[in-house]
């Protein structure tokens, strides 16, 4: 049954390759603090966050054909998920799952599309 779906147009970024040290501490750069902020934007926060076992289909769309780590574009989604309220928390009790999910080219409208299913 699913849950919840959205899709943010933008393209997907990452946390971890969007880093920097500002005075002894590691802080996201301005590029995925831009793409976090304007990505809340797009999603639809439910009434009540997500608390109960789920999977986490994303479908990653992006703009290159260069190398990206799944792992890492998902850490960066279920950060955003849980700041935006859709989700309570996303450790292993609530995201189960993120079967199905996957990374694939379009140049032309680079996006993330997220279905959220109840296990």
């Amino acid at each position: 049954m699913i849950l919840w779906k959205a899709t943010i147009p933008l393209e997907p970024r990452t946390k971890k390759n969007h880093q920097m040290i500002v005075k002894g501490r590691l802080i996201q750069g301005q590029a995925y603090r831009d793409y976090e902020k304007t990505a809340m934007w797009f999603i639809r926060r439910p009434q009540i966050p997500i608390d109960i076992p789920v999977n986490v289909k994303a479908t990653y769309y992006m703009a290159t054909r260069r190398r990206v780590d799944l792992n890492n574009l998902h850490a960066a989604l279920m950060d955003i998920l849980v700041k935006s309220g859709v989700l309570y928390d996303d450790n292993y009790k609530i995201v189960a799952s993120t079967d199905g999910s996957k990374v694939e080219y379009d140049p032309e409208n680079p996006r993330t599309e997220v279905e959220i299913d109840a296990l």
